[in-house]
């Protein structure tokens, strides 16, 4: 690399043409006029030949391409960008979770340099600067993505959009010097702090609907007008978890927390650069529509997009994740269209989600199972009004397609739309006299969770059921004998057993004989030992960091539970491709051999678990 030396004074017309050149590339065409010259002057100018390699080792932070083209690689050497005149990249910020990252010359050019300090001045001053780099990380790893099959951008952690150093003020700062430091740093929020804490936040559009719209005096405190509280975000947090958390909150600013200090701001824009193309976008168009048809139109599409993310690596976890989400999605918005229609609830009230719904572990073609929980202080006249909700939201899912449950495990109906304390009633009588019709029945309702509204009735409700479970033995026998009923496909030799005729011949079904024998063996687990977690990975993990299971057991089921949802997600992005309606049903002879060994590992680790626990629970079987 060959060092060309630039001369410092601003008058001479290498330095203007440095400017010129500068201002018309992103980001510097973000800067004012006095600090692009003041960068142009701490220009040096590198010739560099074809096949020169530029790393983090080297003293230069920041390189904009003058002329010639260049291209990132990462260390095992897989493309991530090409970049061309006008381009700038800081091999420091890219290096971040691959510290191998490279700059290969492909073509003679000239590069401009803007040493570190000078470079790292401009991003703590300007924060549209100081965005364009975390962006261009951001795109870094969506190029990488494609060629990390266990990588999806939405599950990265947000930590690689986050823009750091957000602008914070005093209480006490008046509301036209607020406004005026969003002006000169561009921005749309600025945070509320007392020293280190956090008390608050102030967007733009606060300034407009809180102060200018009701003629406050300029020099009003801004700490009058902000949102105290802030919802905030942890920093290992996804961007996918971002987006939930704007949609459902209804906010476009999250503060980003690390070991409770602030370390940054991540807005809506922000999510944008990652987002696109993305199938949990369809969470955010879902809370705009306006009716069902909407709704489905958005739904219908939701099959090709699952067999996108399956093929592009996406695990079972994360896909069924998103699934719920979307469901939830739904929900939310049936909910706020039904209220909007018949007016506000009288009492306050819970949506609960049963099943997989309730386990954050969704796939295509679920039913409904859902209910509503109800304050105490409703009246035989309230409940009236609960009964149109529910209605009108299970005939929303309905036409969403998610169809109504078989079973009729839905808050249209009665036995699932009751007051709180007349669903601890039920609990103590389903407890109490665990007949068949019984265990069946909690069965679904043991897995539950807040969809919508007071979160705190759930809770509740969940407290009690707990507290029943784990001191009645005859109940947990009951629940052990439900779930020894459905054993796992294999037979003597370890030979699948599969269908003998009918629609389904020679196959077996991955969620009935699979899935859920590992759910229900966990899920007894939980009711016996008060772990209150309702995912299946979590309630495994909370048993072993409680040492319910021994490692070696509680990691087997994992990866079996893992290994029969891949097949399964895996199983319906196939069906998907080949035009058909998405099933759990397989046929082991389409499996490769390699597959097929490591589903009789996972049944038989399954089969292990139920004995075991019938030896847990002989005296009450």
């Amino acid at each position: 690399m060959e060092r060309l030396p630039m001369h410092r004074d601003p008058r001479q017309p290498e330095i203007l043409a440095v400017a010129d050149f500068l201002e018309a590339c992103v980001p510097f065409n973000l800067l004012p006029e006095d600090t692009l010259q003041a960068a142009a002057r701490q220009i040096e100018v590198a010739y560099l030949r074809r096949g020169s390699r530029i790393t983090a080792e080297d003293d230069y932070a920041l390189r904009i391409l003058r002329s010639g083209a260049v291209e990132i690689r990462s260390s095992q050497g897989q493309l991530l960008d090409k970049l061309e005149q006008g381009d700038s990249f800081n091999i420091h910020g890219l290096d971040v979770g691959d510290e191998g990252v490279s700059a290969l010359v492909i073509e003679d050019g000239l590069l401009y340099q803007l040493p570190r300090v000078h470079y790292e001045a401009l991003r703590d001053q300007f924060r549209n600067f100081d965005r364009h780099f975390h962006s261009q990380r951001s795109r870094r790893l969506r190029r990488a993505a494609r060629y990390q099959p266990d990588t999806n951008i939405m599950m990265l952690p947000i930590a690689s959009l986050i823009s750091r150093n957000p602008l914070a003020l005093a209480p006490t700062a008046t509301l036209q010097h607020t406004a005026q430091a969003m002006s000169e740093l561009r921005v749309s929020s600025v945070l509320i702090m007392e020293g280190e804490r956090l008390l608050g936040i102030v967007t733009d559009r606060d300034l407009r609907t809180r102060a200018l719209a009701q003629g406050l005096a300029s020099d009003t405190p801004i700490g009058d007008i902000m949102t105290p509280d802030p919802l905030p975000i942890d920093h290992g947090a996804t961007l996918f978890d971002a987006i939930l958390q704007m949609t459902q909150s209804g906010v476009h600013h999250l503060p980003v927390l690390h070991n409770q200090r602030v370390v940054g701001i991540i807005t809506s824009s922000d999510l944008m650069l990652a987002r696109r193309d993305d199938p949990v976008y369809l969470v955010q168009h879902i809370s705009r529509q306006q009716d069902t048809a909407g709704m489905k139109a958005i739904l219908d599409a939701l099959p090709v997009l699952l067999a996108e993310v399956v093929k592009g690596g996406m695990r079972a976890h994360q896909v069924s994740h998103v699934l719920t989400a979307i469901s939830d999605a739904v929900t939310h918005r049936l909910i706020q269209l039904a209220i909007a229609e018949i007016g506000p609830p009288p009492v306050p009230f819970c949506w609960l989600g049963f099943g997989s719904q309730a386990r954050d572990e969704q796939l295509l073609g679920a039913d409904q199972d859902n209910g509503l929980l109800i304050d105490d202080r409703a009246s035989d006249e309230d409940m009236a009004w609960f009964a149109q909700l529910a209605e009108r939201v299970c005939d929303g899912l309905n036409a969403c397609g998610y169809v109504y449950c078989p079973g009729k495990v839905m808050a249209t109906t009665r036995e699932w739309r009751q007051r709180l304390r007349d669903w601890r009633n039920a609990v103590d009588n389903w407890t109490r006299t665990p007949t068949p019709h019984a265990v069946l029945r909690v069965s679904i309702f043991f897995d539950l969770r807040a969809v919508y509204g007071d979160a705190s009735l759930c809770e509740q409700l969940q407290r009690h059921m707990l507290q029943r479970t784990q001191t009645d033995t005859i109940f947990l026998a009951a629940l052990a004998a439900n779930v020894l009923e459905q054993t796992p496909p294999l037979g003597i030799f370890r030979r699948f057993l599969v269908e003998r005729n009918g629609e389904h011949r020679d196959e077996f079904n991955l969620k009935k004989r699979g899935v859920m024998p590992i759910v229900e063996l966990v899920r007894i687990k939980a009711l016996a030992h008060g772990i209150r977690a309702v995912n299946t990975r979590d309630r495994i993990g909370q048993l072993l960091a409680e040492k319910i299971v021994t490692t070696s057991d509680g990691r087997n089921l994992l990866d079996a539970f893992d290994y029969i949802q891949q097949l399964r997600i895996q199983n319906h992005s196939q069906q998907i491709a080949r035009g058909e309606q998405p099933s759990n049903y397989c046929n082991p002879k389409d499996l490769p051999d390699l597959a097929r060994k490591h589903l009789r590992d996972a049944f038989t680790v399954v089969h292990d678990s139920q004995e075991a626990l019938q030896q847990t629970y002989r005296r009450g079987l």
